[in-house]
């Protein structure tokens, strides 16, 4: 078998639009050569499993050996791939020893060294799994077995498939991964019930139409979020979890990683990260209002005045600003390829042109500055003397609100009229 020079990898994200259509082929199930080595074709074949690398010699030997046994065995045309990430521990040449390709990424971070081993492997699907001992290569047929079925990414599942013991920490089994999952599940609607499990299988050309960007840990929810929102083909399949074979710490950072991971969902989500929050916001201001405006009123002894009055006010604001946030967000996130198109966002921004959004605006200022010099009638005729705070807050705050509400509705057309730009 011939041995092949480490090839280097891109160092930045997927440029937009790369498809892998070298790879449209039909490509057969099995051969009986079985396992592609080392060697120097570029010629694709059916599977390639990549294992990002950093530091594993411990375990990397013992991971290629598992993987190339199982393509042995059952006869598949793949390839072990090592996306390695800057190692000097010697991985590189002990996984080249093995009968591994390597690849050097030398941007540093999991979706980075994911990115380059995705982005070099030549086969048709890809499973990818850490090498650290913890998944299991032997048993990759059900991956396989779905991939074939022509699922676009099947997810293995360690809750269903068993978690040995002290393989997970509390922290992760009972708390982070049921958490994000759940969270994940709620804002993306994903059929995913371990968003966070390493060992997954997917079409290389659904990978590489998705767009995937992440650098870190969060690669793994982008993935499962992106192949969600595009309505890639799904499955999951269970697999077990063992306890790691190495020595060192896990590079795995419990709270920091965490959060890295519910960032990344909830930006991808504005709906859940602004909309919704903003629409309970002005409802929470509108019914302030409704019960205060007529005048105050007593709850259990509490008398309610134009303090919460101002507070309903606040409210309305923040709520309008982050409903249109929203809209702003989610119409830069497709303009830049970072989520898909809407179509039914695209329909109602059809019928907001900028005119109309200047002229909205335009009334609701208008009756803000009625209100306006209605108040300062009020208190022309009383001399400009002091005035009932009670009364004359009443008419001065939904005035100022319908003021800032309008003048914000007339930036806000303008804005969005910029972000379409690039669109139309």
């Amino acid at each position: 078998m011939i041995h092949e020079a480490a090839t280097p990898a891109f160092e930045t994200c997927w440029p937009q639009g790369i498809t892998a259509n070298e790879h449209d082929g039909q490509v057969p199930h099995s051969y009986h050569s079985g396992l592609r080595g080392t060697d120097n074709t570029v010629a694709p074949c059916e599977l390639s499993i990549v294992m990002p690398c950093l530091n594993e010699a411990e375990t990397l030997e013992v991971c290629i050996r598992k993987a190339r046994g199982f393509l042995e065995k059952n006869g598949i045309d793949g390839e072990v791939v090592i996306a390695d990430n800057g190692s000097t521990d010697g991985s590189q040449g002990l996984a080249t020893k093995c009968g591994a390709r390597v690849v050097d990424v030398p941007a540093k971070g999991y979706g980075s060294a994911l990115l380059g081993g995705i982005r070099s492997a030549r086969g048709r699907y890809i499973i990818m799994g850490d090498a650290d001992d913890s998944y299991d290569f032997v048993n990759l047929m059900p991956f396989v077995e779905r991939l074939r079925d022509g699922y676009d990414l099947v997810m293995g599942n360690r809750f269903r498939g068993g978690i040995k013991p002290k393989a997970m920490p509390p922290l992760h089994r009972y708390l982070g991964n049921p958490v994000l999952s759940f969270i994940g599940k709620l804002l993306f609607k994903s059929p995913c019930g371990d968003f966070h499990c390493g060992l997954r299988g997917f079409s290389k050309a659904a990978a590489m139409e998705i767009d995937l960007r992440t650098t870190g840990m969060e690669f793994a929810s982008e993935m499962v979020v992106k192949m969600t929102l595009n309505r890639k083909r799904m499955a999951e399949v269970p697999t077990t979890l063992s306890k790691d074979g190495r020595s060192r710490p896990p590079h795995l950072r419990s709270w920091r990683d965490g959060w890295r991971h519910l960032r990344f969902l909830l930006l991808y989500s504005p709906r859940w990260l602004f909309f919704y929050p903003g629409l309970i916001s002005i409802f929470l201001g509108l019914l302030t209002w409704s019960f205060l405006l007529p005048g105050p009123q007593l709850i259990e002894g509490v008398q309610l005045d134009v303090n919460t009055l101002f507070y309903g006010a606040l409210a309305l604001t923040l709520g309008y600003q982050s409903v249109v946030f929203a809209v702003f967000t989610k119409v830069f996130a497709i303009s830049e390829g970072l989520l898909p198109a809407d179509p039914g966002l695209e329909k109602k921004l059809a019928q907001i042109s900028l005119e109309k959004g200047l002229i909205s605006g335009g009334i609701v200022l208008l009756l803000g500055i009625i209100g306006t010099l209605f108040a300062i009638s009020n208190w022309q005729m009383k001399g400009f003397g002091l005035l009932n705070p009670s009364e004359t807050l009443r008419v001065v705050i939904p005035s100022v609100t319908a003021i800032a509400i309008g003048f914000q509705t007339m930036l806000s057309s303008l804005f969005l009229s910029v972000l379409q730009l690039k669109r139309r």
